[in-house]
């Protein structure tokens, strides 16, 4: 059983909820990891342009500040996605955290894209126990770092259930190749009204599956060991992953993923359960909060915050206006109420994400919550 450390939202006259999160990093025990002169990750969400329920900077600032205060060197990072979108070049990625409020003005530190330019800069890590995933392709940056930190907006997901420190942790961790990894088994295609035979896919190509013929690129599927290096080498978005596995194999992958990143190296994790949206914070929209806003929860132990945090969002009122209170004031959910998240996507199942992380040893699924006032 972990410790997880939670705070509510609730403050008094004087003292801030920020002053508030650097006491609960304290009693988390925090300062148990040497920083001294560390590089340390700090796994962030920059959120995609269009959405509002992303992480306020503030909230980066005050976990960067604690790290410097403990002799530490961190900078905030995250890959480029995989899905055509604001954030899938390293540029449009910069330009999307600093459109978001997240500079070294705000937080007091560097942005960093841990899988370079086009999302091809990545290591191959071992996965101890993986049955999924031997190995894992993950940003360079992250790997380069001595210590791990994930800052973590908690809230739905329409393939996963829900977001939380695993999915920050293993999908955000993917290079453009990782994100393929996870999300399917199958093979990228290419676009042919978008094409422009520039051939620049080829040069990224291991298996030499792509050819151009008639200024068009084509893919072996019989040569192609399905990497997605190409997608993030297009310079004009042609080819896509089409193929998408299904949920569980996904959640499997994904904290087969998080476990590569933490293995053998001091983590720390922390949960803001503020804006609870029910989709990702990846969608350039952010829909109504599903539940109030709940608190701050922090530990070493990624499986066990997480799972903290879906209990804590199971157990709040829904807000009846969004789109939980619509699902469950209409009895379209046999059973509503007990599981938001799995009135609000009945085909997911977010159980496979814990249940699989505490198979792996990746955390504990069981816990106890430790309030800090």
């Amino acid at each position: 059983m972990a410790n997880v450390f939670f705070t509510n939202m609730r403050t008094k006259l004087g003292e801030s909820l920020l002053s508030k999160m650097e006491r609960l990093l304290d009693k988390a025990g925090i300062a148990q990891i040497d920083f001294t002169q560390k590089y340390t990750a700090v796994k962030i969400h920059f959120g995609e342009p269009g959405n509002l329920a992303f992480l306020r900077p503030n909230f980066a600032k005050v976990v960067v500040d604690k790290i410097k205060a403990l002799g530490g060197k961190p900078f905030l990072t995250d890959c480029n996605t995989l899905y055509v979108g604001s954030r899938n070049n390293a540029l449009a990625h910069m330009d999307a955290a600093y459109g978001n409020g997240y500079s070294p003005l705000s937080t007091g530190c560097h942005n960093i894209i841990a899988d370079g330019l086009k999302g091809t800069d990545d290591v191959e890590v071992p996965v101890r126990g993986g049955e999924y995933c031997k190995s894992a392709k993950i940003g360079r940056a992250i790997m380069d770092a001595d210590i791990i930190l994930s800052l973590n907006h908690f809230k739905g997901h329409e393939n996963t259930g829900f977001g939380g420190a695993l999915k920050n942790l293993g999908m955000g961790s993917g290079s453009r190749a990782g994100k393929m990894h996870m999300h399917s088994d199958g093979k990228p295609e290419v676009h042919q009204d978008i094409c422009t035979g520039c051939a620049v896919c080829t040069k990224f190509c291991n298996e030499n599956a792509i050819t151009v013929t008639g200024k068009k690129a084509f893919i072996d599927h019989a040569k192609c060991a399905g990497c997605g290096r190409c997608i993030g080498a297009c310079n004009f978005q042609a080819i896509e992953n089409c193929n998408f596995g299904n949920n569980h194999d996904l959640n499997c992958k994904i904290a087969e993923y998080a476990k590569a990143v933490v293995d053998g190296r001091p983590n720390f994790h922390i949960n803001v359960v503020n804006q609870v949206s029910p989709y990702c914070d990846c969608h350039n929209e952010s829909d109504a909060p599903i539940v109030p806003d709940i608190g701050i929860f922090a530990s070493f132990d990624p499986v066990a915050l997480d799972r903290a945090c879906i209990d804590a969002v199971n157990q709040a009122p829904p807000i009846l206006s969004s789109i939980l209170g619509e699902r469950e004031r209409n009895h379209k959910i046999e059973g509503g109420g007990e599981d938001h998240l799995a009135d609000i996507f009945p085909s997911t199942r977010w159980q496979d994400q814990i249940e699989h992380g505490e198979k792996i040893g990746l955390g504990s699924g069981t816990y106890e919550l430790v309030a800090v006032t």
